[in-house]
């Protein structure tokens, strides 16, 4: 299979080519995947400066809605034609299984931005705004406006688990609201994000108005962070980089999103145990356990928790580890050896503190090449244990018993976290009595939604605003009121 092949970084319209070279490496290999360019950080004050430019002389923003939708689905066109390179270059990057790199980042990915387009079209964004009778009968204020502009200039920065999704996730409802937008990826998953400056030419989208930045470190990032032309930041990753970022934004006051970290729970009524394996297979399948939204923590009744150890251990039986090209693979590789070294670390640490190891624990024994961790259930005897309190980001899963519906409330309420969870059981009306209990943004109660159309952020440390949804869409914008008065003669 052919990867995408460009080198260079995507700088308001041109082409650049950088004198510091970025190794991409292929987890499952421990080879190198390509080399790129970095983008020289001169280039990265001309992207900032000609998105202030694109954006101050109304080149994007000042156009219908309408006509950039148009744009930007025809953007999306030219994407979904580089599906043959684009899907396996995330495969190699992020070491990702075919399935997911195809079904979930390109056309789930797809599927999102183009809803978010019509989300977008299908909201007012000028509208009438409520006035006090006093000031009507007094003839002061005729009318009150409310109106949602876009608010300048934005950085989105993705993560290296879902880079194309999340680039979606961002820059698509930023460019409809009328933004320019600086996009850096990951500097361990690049590549397959340099095919959106293709789509950006193809599409007839005007200079400037996206620029596509890639480093090695963390110094245009930076940049990127603090500069007085930036309005906003838009981050998806781990919270200790989102506290890094904040501070960074704090001294222009800029307006910062984040998606951060998360330790989730996944809660079992009694009558829905036949649930637990499934639920423990979507932990660590398809992402080996890298997703922010992973329910690692699986609260199940006292009674019932050895059923749980063994569901749990037996649908991990079932899950194939090995190189995602392989047939029948369903968990590749972590990221790097830090990410291995992580879930190693954690592991040991559960044991430390009184948990067991049910299956799992270790690297498999077949592949000594490749950053491969097995899928882990820990059987741990409560919320304490450092396994259930920090994020491991990788296929590790923690089971731990509850007493009665107050005291799994309790424990899944019990985490600095608070992006997603999950809740099981057949009384649709107990099961969502719980949802509303639990401090975190989101909550599936026996399915699961994934959509434009659906809000997403956490409460606490996983995060400040929302991705996706109305609420998405706003906070890429800025509200004015406008107030009108007859002028008096």
């Amino acid at each position: 299979m052919s990867i995408l092949t460009e080198q260079r970084s995507y700088v308001a319209g041109r082409w650049v080519t950088g004198d510091e070279a970025i190794a991409v490496e292929d987890p499952a290999t421990e080879a190198t995947v390509a080399e790129i360019t970095a983008t020289p950080l001169a280039e990265v004050r001309t992207a900032i400066d000609e998105a202030r430019r694109s954006f101050d002389e109304g080149a994007w923003a000042d156009r219908p809605a309408t006509e950039r939708a148009e744009v930007l689905r025809a953007f999306l066109d030219h994407v979904e034609s580089q599906r043959d390179v684009i899907v396996p270059t995330l495969v190699a990057e992020a070491g990702q299984v075919p399935f997911f790199a195809d079904m979930t980042q390109m056309t789930g990915g797809l599927n999102l931005a183009r809803n978010t387009i019509d989300l977008y079209l299908s909201m007012e964004h000028e509208g009438h705004n409520p006035v006090p009778v006093d000031e009507l009968l007094q003839g002061r204020v005729a009318i009150s406006l409310r109106r949602h502009e876009p608010i300048g200039v934005v950085t989105c920065i993705t993560p290296y688990n879902a880079a194309l999704m999340m680039a979606f996730q961002k820059m698509i409802p930023a460019l409809m609201a009328g933004n320019s937008v600086l996009l850096r990826p990951s500097p361990l998953t690049p590549i397959a994000t340099l095919a959106l400056g293709a789509a950006a030419d193809a599409a007839g989208l005007p200079p400037g108005v996206l620029s596509i930045i890639t480093e090695n470190g963390s110094a245009a990032a930076e940049l990127l962070t603090t500069d007085p032309k930036i309005d906003m930041v838009s981050f998806t990753g781990s919270t200790q980089v989102g506290r890094l970022i904040a501070e960074q934004a704090a001294a222009t006051l800029k307006r910062v999103t984040l998606e951060l970290g998360g330790k989730s729970a996944q809660i079992y009524l009694p009558d829905a145990m036949h649930r637990v394996g499934m639920g423990a297979a979507m932990v660590v399948a398809m992402t080996s356990g890298q997703a922010c939204v992973s329910a690692t923590r699986m609260l199940v009744p006292e009674d019932k928790k050895d059923e749980a150890l063994e569901a749990a251990a037996g649908a991990y039986a079932f899950l194939k580890v090995g190189p995602p090209t392989a047939e029948g693979t369903t968990l590749g590789p972590v990221i790097n050896a830090a990410a291995r070294e992580r879930c190693e670390r954690y592991v040991a640490l559960a044991e430390e503190h009184g948990g067991k190891v049910v299956t799992g624990g270790g690297r498999p024994a077949d592949l000594d090449t490749g950053y491969y961790f097995e899928p882990t259930v820990l059987d741990l005897a409560d919320n304490a244990n450092p396994a259930a309190q920090d994020e491991i980001f990788g296929p590790v899963l923690g089971v731990i018993g509850y007493r009665d519906v107050d005291h799994a409330v309790q424990i899944a309420n019990d985490s600095s976290y608070g992006l997603s969870g999950q809740v099981y059981g057949k009384d649709a009306a107990a099961a969502v009595a719980i949802a509303r209990r639990l401090r975190t943004g989101a909550v599936s109660v026996n399915t699961s939604l994934f959509s434009a159309y659906a809000p997403g952020g956490g409460y606490k440390q996983s995060g400040l605003g929302r991705e996706r949804g109305p609420d998405g869409i706003r906070d890429f914008q800025e509200v004015k009121h406008i107030a009108i008065g007859e002028l008096p003669a």
